[in-house]
């Protein structure tokens, strides 16, 4: 049986880490890059033609930035179109979700605050159609 090196184990590591805290949902990809007691921060990857579900929370806002890609946000309602370099806040208690209308995929970074984060605090709605 052979020994790892040092630097394979970091590798390794790594990777294991990596592989936790990203998730793979039908739409695209989440991948949490950082946490704290009342943030998270996560990269989002929504495939083309593709969305989240229509969602609120009632303990977090969230501040959604474009990475690369198109967003269209439909929050409390109203549409809007991202590009790349503008961004949205998403307030406590509102209905909102994001689509991907374009052809490559949505990158998004989104920066959730508030007094709890847990994922039991998504309050999904219906889709329509």
């Amino acid at each position: 049986m052979s020994e790892t090196t040092k630097s394979e184990e970091t590798l390794l590591d790594a990777i294991e880490v990596e592989m936790e805290s990203t998730r793979k949902p039908p739409w695209g990809k989440v991948t949490v890059l950082e946490e704290g007691e009342r943030y998270r921060i996560n990269r989002i990857e929504v495939k083309p033609g593709h969305h989240i579900s229509t969602q609120m929370h009632y303990h977090r806002s969230e501040h959604w930035i474009v990475v690369s890609g198109t967003a269209k946000v439909i929050c409390n309602g109203e549409e809007k179109l991202l590009m790349q370099e503008q961004s949205t806040y998403v307030p406590m208690n509102t209905p909102h979700r994001v689509e991907n209308p374009g052809v490559i995929p949505l990158v998004m970074i989104e920066v959730q605050n508030g007094e709890y984060l847990g994922e039991d605090d998504i309050i999904r709605f219906v889709e329509e159609g």
